[in-house]
C-alpha cells in the first residue's frame, strides 16, 4: 500500500551531543555542519576529527549523515573545498546540503558517487528548478518553504528526485532564508551562516516613516516580523501523499534536550502512520503542547 513507504526522520544535529540525542529518538538522518561552509557557523561544530566521529557513529547505529556545506562560496574559498571535503568523502560521508551551484559542480566532479542534496536556500519553487537541478546532479530537493502540498506534489509527479521539505521549527522571515537584513542590520550575512536574527527582534510600526507620536503597534505587538514555528503533526498523511520523503526537523542551535524531545515525538507519529494508514492515524492533543 501507499502509506507503507518508508518516510525519513532528519533531525538537526548543531553539536556531537545534539546527534546522539537525534540517533538515540530514532532519527533515520541528521544534518551536521563542520568547521567551514555550513549554514549555522555559530552552533557547537565539530572539528575535523569530531565530524568523521560523527558518520562512524551514525554508521554504527544504521542511520545517515548529511552534511551542510550551504553557504554561498566566495572565489578564493573554492580551492580550499577538495581538502576540506576529502577525510569525509572517504569516511563515507551520505549526502552533502549545498546552496552554491558552483560548489555543486566541483562536488559533483570532483566526489564521484557523493548524493548531493539542493539546500532550500536554492528556492526550488517549481518543476523547472527541480528539473535543472536534477541535471545538475542533485539527487534530491530541499523544497522552499513558502511552497504549498499542491506545488510540492506537482515537482514530484514530473521530476525523478527525492523530496525533502522542513516539517518542524522555525521559519524564517525572509523568502527560503535569503536575508540580507542581518548583513544591513547586523553586519553578519545569513548567506554564510552567520544570521543576527534581526526578525527575532522588536520594532516600531510608523505610517510613512513619521517619528513623531506613537507607534501604531503596541508594546506587546512589537516582534513583528518573528514568525510562529512549524509544526506538522496532524499533516503527516498529507506530507508523504503530497510525495515528500524526507521530513525535516529544523533546529541546529538548539539543545540535546529538545532534538532528543521533538524528533522522538516525530518518530512516534511517523511510525504510526506507516503501520495504520491514513485512515488509522490521529495525534493525541497532549503530544502538541508545549
Amino acid at each position: 500500500m501507499e502509506h507503507k513507504k518508508k518516510l525519513e526522520v532528519l533531525a538537526p544535529a548543531g553539536s556531537f551531543e545534539s546527534m546522539k540525542a537525534a540517533v538515540a529518538a530514532g532519527a533515520d538522518a541528521v544534518y551536521m555542519g563542520g568547521s567551514r561552509f555550513g549554514a549555522r557557523a555559530y552552533a557547537d561544530n565539530p572539528d575535523e576529527h569530531g565530524l568523521l566521529e560523527a558518520i562512524d557513529y551514525v554508521h554504527l547505529h544504521g542511520r545517515r549523515l548529511y552534511m551542510t556545506v550551504n553557504t554561498l562560496f566566495k572565489e578564493e574559498e573554492m580551492g580550499e573545498l577538495y581538502q576540506y571535503l576529502l577525510p569525509y568523502y572517504r569516511e563515507g560521508l551520505d549526502a552533502v546540503i549545498v546552496q552554491d551551484l558552483g560548489a555543486m559542480d566541483f562536488m559533483r566532479r570532483n566526489f564521484p558517487g557523493i548524493d548531493l542534496h539542493a539546500s532550500t536556500q536554492m528556492t526550488i519553487t517549481g518543476v523547472n528548478g527541480a528539473r535543472l537541478l536534477k541535471e545538475l546532479g542533485a539527487s534530491r530537493v530541499v523544497t522552499a518553504r513558502e511552497l504549498s502540498l499542491d506545488e510540492i506534489r506537482r515537482i514530484r509527479d514530473q521530476v525523478d528526485v527525492e523530496i525533502e521539505s522542513f516539517v518542524h521549527g522555525a521559519l524564517c522571515y525572509c523568502y527560503s532564508g535569503q536575508c540580507l537584513m542581518s548583513s544591513l542590520i547586523g553586519g553578519r550575512s545569513g548567506n554564510r551562516g552567520r544570521c543576527a536574527q534581526p526578525c527575532r527582534l522588536p520594532y516600531e510600526v510608523r505610517e510613512n516613516g513619521k517619528k513623531p507620536g506613537e507607534p501604531l503597534n503596541r508594546k506587546q505587538e512589537r516582534n513583528v516580523m518573528s514568525l510562529k514555528d512549524l509544526c506538522t503533526l496532524d499533516l503527516i498523511p498529507d506530507l508523504a501523499a503530497a510525495g515528500i520523503y524526507s521530513l525535516k526537523i529544523e533546529g541546529r542551535m538548539k539543545s540535546p534536550r529538545y532534538t532528543a524531545g521533538v524528533v522522538s515525538i516525530y518518530r512516534k507519529y511517523v511510525d504510526r502512520f506507516l503501520e495504520y494508514g491514513p485512515d488509522g492515524y490521529f495525534v493525541e492533543p497532549e503530544d502538541k503542547k508545549v
